[in-house]
This record gives structure tokens, C-alpha cells and sequence, in this order.
């Protein structure tokens, strides 16, 4: 693989790390802003269960199996060179999503009720939460068709290495519900409602801004439905089994939503905070990686350039578990520090905070699974073998209901345990993943006690003792805010610093080396 080839892979990962660490910073001001309105109240509860429903149906639609089944086909018809056709396949495409868009977003606002009782039973059988809920995601549902039409657009500009954009857009729906919830919602008796039509806003903002962008590359679409066109054909010949292999995540989450529908009134919104922590590490590193990942790896010829394949796919690996395993350390350890310095304030209380310090600690666990599912899918989809994801993704479905249920009602764990069964799942997923790739000579196995291993290891280790250390001699939740704020600040950036430094020494090479 070329130095030049390394450089725009790690120019592309930077510009989706830099544009999304952003955006997840103003999604923590905006939890904090939900949260301060709202508290761990069942109207909160309500929000963020009921977000998730479009936000499922949008990993379907959007960035999960309609890009994983989009970015390869097109990439086959940007390597043949005939723009025409390529133009085809786009109208085609829009016009026929368009379409399955409309359809699917008008039945589900005719039987809204149906949805609320399959996704959010625990809300169905009580009157009062049935109502506001059906409401709430009627306003909201629409957003699905507005967001997937954004990912569609990111999907194309990824193609052509424009990865700035598509990265920043989320950035748009975190300012509307931060502007929705300090500004608009206190004026309001019930101000859920004014968050619903916060996040519909967004979306429009958000496909709007895609317009532009599209027509520079001259890849503005012009929506015609056409069944008979080549590359829709494959891509929904793609799509049907990427729709369980791209969303494994997302499906999971949900069935823990699910779950904790039934489970005290408070338990969707702590799964959420501690959820939203973990989603910061994987939305700046993991997903961004895997943004970059897909379409590096539908260009190659695998015939022609098979290391060139393997070995992007062993630095994404090494990537994520370099940033992965202490991101796990310091979320496990320092996890009610960072809740009470974010949330405790307002409606949130001392009792939420720590109801959410112990699921972000069962979620910490399954952190490097979860972002290395992110690296080691694209390897699959970018060969344009989706089944094999599925597969795995079915398994990971019925394990991840069945431990909920187990530890969640039979062992009395509560939402603690459903956090725990996403990251058990999770675990099992990657070490299958792994094994098929091994098999199929995506994956080497090398000796373990290599220079790299040590270079997270003995860091990861040093990291934990000087934390154990401080947490042993300073009590976090008697400080003030501002000292809060300082003192968490002092553990992040010293931690950091110990493990960069014994990484750079014990690796014995610049740490870009690693990578590069």
C-alpha cells in the first residue's frame, strides 16, 4: 500500500474525527440541555425512546444498509467512467428511495399506535404515556425520510473523499435541540412537544445544506422511479440482508429500549446518558474510521491489491483498540465523576447520576467490541458479501434479548443488566467476525506478546493505578462545579498524557507509526 494511499486515508479520518468530535460535544450540550428540562422524568423517558424509533428505521434507510449496499455499487460505476450512467443509477436510486420513503413514513403515522405498543410497551398499557407518545412520534417520525436523504447525500460525497460535510451535519440537529430546549421549551406547560418539533426542524436544515455540496460534483439527483435500472437492482439485492448486518448495534439498543420501557420509570433515560458517553469515543474514532474504511475498501481490486485490503483492515483494527481500550478504562472509572460534572444539575438528581454511573460502567466493558464491529463490517460489505454480516447480526439479536431478559427481570439487575447483555453480545459478534476473517486471510493471527500489545497494555495498566489513586484521596461529588470541572479535567489530560508517552516509549517508533 502507497505512503500516498496511508496519507489520504489519514487526512480523511481526520477531517470525520475533527468535524464529528464537534458535533458530539454539542450532543452532550444538548443532552445536558434535555436533561436539565426534563430530568429522568417520564417525559424524558418518552423523548428518548421514542427518538429511537426513527433513528432505527434510519440505520435501515440511511447510513447503515442502504450506504453499506450504495458506496460499493457506486463505486464500481465511478471506476467505469461513464457519467452518464452513472447519473441514471443516482435518479433511479433517489427515485425509487424516495418513494419506499414516503410509503413507509405514511403507514407508520396511520398506525402510530401499533409502533408505540411494539417498541415501547411499558408506555402503551398506561393511558397518559400512550397519548403523549403517539404524539410525539407522529411529530417526529418524518424526520426519518428528511435524515436518510442526508445520509444518501454523505454517501455520495464520501465517495468522491468529500468526508467534511457529511461529518459536520449532525452538528445542525444538535444546535435545533439545544436552541429548542434552552430558548422555546420553558415557555411551554409540556415542553416534549417542543423538542419533537425541534428535531423535525433539524432535518430539514440538515437536506438542505446537502444541496449544494452535490451539485459541485455535478451529482445533484433528478428523482426518477425506475425498477429496471442495473445498479438499484443491486443495491436492494444488497440491502435486504445488510439491513440486520449494518444496524446490529442499533437494533440492540433498541431492544434495550425496549426492555427498559417495562422497568422503572427513569431506566430509558439512564440508559441513555450512560449510551450517549459511549457513543462520544465511538462517534469521533470508530464510526469515523468506518466512514473512511467503506469506500477505501470498495476501491480496491481484492484480485489485484489483497494486501493492500489486508492491511488497511489491520491498521483500522489496531486504531480502535489503541484509542478503544483506555476510552473504556477511563469511561468505567471515572464514570460518576463525568455524569455529576455533565447532568447533575437541574431536573437530573444525585440518585440518576448514579443509576447511570453503573450502566455506563456495564457499557464500558463492551466499548472496544463495539467500535471494533466498526472497522471489521466494511471489511465484509466492501466485497459486497453482506450475508455473512447478517448472519452474525441475527445471533447478536436473540443473544442480546435473552441476556436483557435474564439479567435484567430473572437476576433482578435491572437496566444495569441490559447493559451488560448488549456488551456480552457485542463481544461474541467480534470474536465471530474475527474467526471468519482469519479464515478467509483477511485477518493474521501474530505472537500476542508483541511490541504493539505491550505498547497499549503496560500504558492501560499505569493508567488505572494513578486514577485508583486519585479517586482514593479526592471525594468528586463534595467539590463545586468548578472544581469538578478542573479536577476531571486534571485525570483526562494526565491520563492521556502517561499513555502517550509510555505508548511512544515501550512502541519504540513515533505513535503515528503505528499507523502510518
Amino acid at each position: 500500500m502507497s505512503e500516498d494511499s496511508n496519507l489520504n486515508i489519514l487526512t480523511s479520518l481526520k477531517k470525520v474525527s475533527g468535524w464529528t468530535g464537534i458535533s458530539r460535544l454539542f450532543g452532550l450540550i444538548r443532552d445536558m440541555a434535555t436533561t436539565n428540562l426534563l430530568g429522568a422524568s417520564v417525559f424524558h423517558d418518552i423523548f428518548v425512546v421514542t427518538l429511537k424509533i426513527p433513528n432505527l428505521f434510519r440505520r435501515f434507510f440511511a447510513e447503515g444498509a442502504f450506504n453499506q449496499a450504495f458506496i460499493p455499487v457506486y463505486s464500481d460505476y465511478q471506476v467505469g467512467n461513464n457519467d452518464q450512467e452513472t447519473k441514471d443509477f443516482i435518479n433511479a436510486l433517489t427515485g425509487n428511495f424516495l418513494t419506499i420513503l414516503f410509503l413507509f413514513t405514511a403507514l407508520v403515522l396511520l398506525i402510530t399506535p401499533v409502533f408505540i405498543l411494539i417498541f415501547a410497551p411499558g408506555f402503551y398499557f398506561d393511558d397518559y404515556k400512550r397519548e403523549i407518545s403517539v404524539d410525539v412520534l407522529r411529530i417526529m417520525f418524518p424526520y426519518l425520510a428528511l435524515i436518510s436523504l442526508v445520509a444518501f447525500a454523505g454517501g455520495i460525497q464520501n465517495t468522491h473523499n468529500r468526508f467534511s460535510l457529511p461529518a459536520l451535519t449532525p452538528l445542525i440537529f444538535n444546535a435545533c435541540l439545544i436552541f429548542a430546549a434552552l430558548i422555546i421549551a420553558p415557555k411551554y406547560d409540556i415542553s416534549i412537544y417542543v423538542l419533537a418539533w425541534g428535531v423535525l426542524t433539524a432535518g430539514f436544515v440538515q437536506l438542505v445544506i446537502q444541496l449544494y455540496p452535490l451539485k459541485q460534483i455535478d451529482r445533484l439527483p433528478i428523482p426518477k422511479f425506475d425498477l429496471n435500472n442495473q445498479g438499484t437492482r443491486k443495491v436492494f439485492k444488497l440491502i435486504i440482508p445488510a439491513i440486520l448486518a449494518g444496524g446490529i448495534m442499533q437494533i440492540n439498543l433498541l431492544i434495550d429500549t425496549i426492555f427498559a420501557s417495562l422497568l422503572q420509570t427513569g431506566s430509558p433515560t439512564w440508559l441513555y446518558v450512560s449510551d450517549r458517553l459511549i457513543q462520544f469515543p465511538m462517534g469521533i474514532f470508530a464510526i469515523a474510521i468506518g466512514t473512511v474504511l467503506l469506500p477505501t475498501l470498495s476501491k480496491i481490486d481484492v484480485s489485484k491489491d489483497m494486501n493492500g485490503f489486508i492491511n488497511i483492515v489491520k491498521k483500522g483494527q489496531r486504531f480502535v483498540l489503541f484509542i478503544g481500550i483506555p476510552s473504556f478504562i477511563g469511561l468505567a472509572l471515572c464514570s460518576t465523576d463525568i455524569l455529576s460534572t455533565i447532568f447533575l444539575r437541574g431536573e437530573f438528581k444525585a440518585y440518576d447520576v448514579n443509576q447511570a454511573s453503573l450502566s455506563l460502567i456495564a457499557f464500558s466493558f463492551g466499548l472496544p467490541f463495539f467500535m471494533l464491529m466498526k472497522v471489521l463490517t466494511p471489511a465484509f460489505f466492501a466485497r459486497k458479501d453482506t450475508k455473512t454480516p447478517m448472519y452474525i447480526a441475527l445471533l447478536s439479536l436473540f443473544l442480546n434479548a435473552f441476556l436483557n431478559y435474564i439479567l435484567a427481570f430473572v437476576l433482578n439487575y435491572g437496566h444495569v443488566g441490559i447493559a451488560i447483555g448488549s456488551s456480552i453480545s457485542a463481544f461474541v459478534s467480534v470474536i465471530i467476525l474475527e474467526l471468519i476473517l482469519v479464515q478467509q486471510g483477511i485477518v493474521n493471527l501474530y505472537n500476542p506478546f508483541n511490541r504493539f500489545n505491550f505498547s497499549i497494555l503496560v500504558p492501560s495498566l499505569v493508567v488505572i493505578a494513578f486514577l485508583f489513586f486519585l479517586s482514593e484521596h479526592i471525594s468528586f461529588l463534595q467539590l463545586s462545579m468548578i472544581n469538578k470541572i478542573l479536577v476531571l479535567s486534571l485525570k483526562v489530560f494526565i491520563s492521556i498524557g502517561i499513555y502517550l508517552s509510555l505508548s511512544r516509549l515501550i512502541y519504540g517508533k513515533p505513535l503515528k507509526g503505528i499507523f502510518n
